[in-house]
């Protein structure tokens, strides 16, 4: 049966699967959201729960302060990634208000994936913390300028990038959520952890996904995620910009590095869980193709860690930089 054949066969037998997961994305009755954590200034005593959240936010170091925006800009840039996958052949809602699985999955996943953005930035302009003013213009640019993560459309790429970067969004965001707390605000500990908590639902719900094309088009597929990690997982946040020209993300990547929130050694990390979890080095019977991408992936985490001391050293030695986000202090 010709490759492409095989793929839309896959695809098409997913619909009942993929309604099978859709019990991961939480009833809106049952879901937290933003206001469940803020202060409620419908109340008399609005100005004491403010004062206590920037009293709490007085706490938290540059460090922390800048790997947060680069978190909530991320998150603000939803609109991008609807967009992409919207339009990916197999995957997309074709109607805007589908009622196949993988139309009620899109909605539902940017449905709880919104409340993020939404809680964090409204946490930082409560915070009085950051120069807000930037921190929007980021987020404008961000979507203006787009959202390429290099899968060629192609639904298998898709779903790869999708299991990655859910998961690494999961633990750049419990990351953020330790060092809050040990800064001694819990209040954002608590929004980081809850945030941590949806990431690590649709982490699952891709995982699934991607096992079922596994099992029915292995070839293919196993091709599909030696691809992704040979052109490496582009953040979607690549393209953010403080409205300056310099690499801002680059800049905000270094201090994910150095603060511990996300670092090469959880790149490699997310890398090995993958391969464990899909049980990748189990495949037998692939083409000489698939073969050598089985090969290149059971190694891949290894040869990052192999490298991950020199890249800590690097980055360590380099210099400080300013962020307009943080009134132009560096970090």
């Amino acid at each position: 049966m010709p490759s492409e054949t095989l793929q839309y066969d896959v695809l098409a037998g997913m619909e009942e699967f993929v309604g099978k997961q859709l019990p991961l994305l939480k009833s809106v009755e049952d879901s937290w959201q933003p206001s469940d954590f803020l202060p409620e200034t419908n109340s008399e005593n609005w100005h004491d729960g403010i004062a206590d959240l920037r009293k709490k936010a007085a706490t938290l170091s540059d460090e922390v302060l800048v790997v947060l925006t680069g978190n909530i800009v991320t998150e603000e840039a939803l609109p991008s990634y609807q967009t992409w996958l919207n339009r990916v052949q197999g995957l997309k809602d074709e109607t805007g208000a589908s009622l196949a699985s993988w139309g009620r999955w899109t909605r539902g996943w940017t449905a709880e994936e919104k409340r993020h953005g939404d809680l964090l930035s409204k946490y930082l302009y409560l915070s009085g913390r950051v120069d807000m003013h930037t921190v929007e213009v980021t987020v404008q640019n961000l979507i203006r300028n787009g959202f390429d993560l290099k899968s060629d459309n192609d639904p298998y790429k898709s779903i790869v990038y999708a299991s990655f970067q859910e998961r690494a969004t999961k633990i750049s965001h419990a990351n953020t959520g330790i060092l809050a707390e040990k800064c001694g605000d819990s209040t954002l500990s608590k929004m980081c952890a809850a945030i941590a908590g949806d990431e690590a639902r649709h982490e699952e719900a891709y995982k699934r996904f991607f096992t079922f094309v596994l099992s029915g088009d292995p070839d293919r597929a196993m091709i599909a995620f030696a691809y992704m990690m040979r052109k490496k997982i582009a953040m979607p946040a690549r393209l953010m910009s403080d409205g300056t020209d310099r690499d801002l993300f680059s800049q905000f990547a270094v201090v994910a590095q150095r603060s511990g929130v996300y670092t090469i050694r959880d790149y490699a990390d997310v890398i090995q869980h993958l391969v464990d979890y899909w049980h990748i080095g189990s495949f037998t019977g692939l083409s000489e193709e698939a073969e050598r991408s089985q090969e290149y992936l059971c190694g891949l985490a290894q040869s990052y860690l192999a490298k991950a001391e020199r890249v800590e050293e690097l980055i360590s030695n380099l210099p400080k930089e300013p962020f307009l986000w943080i009134f132009d202090r560096s970090v």
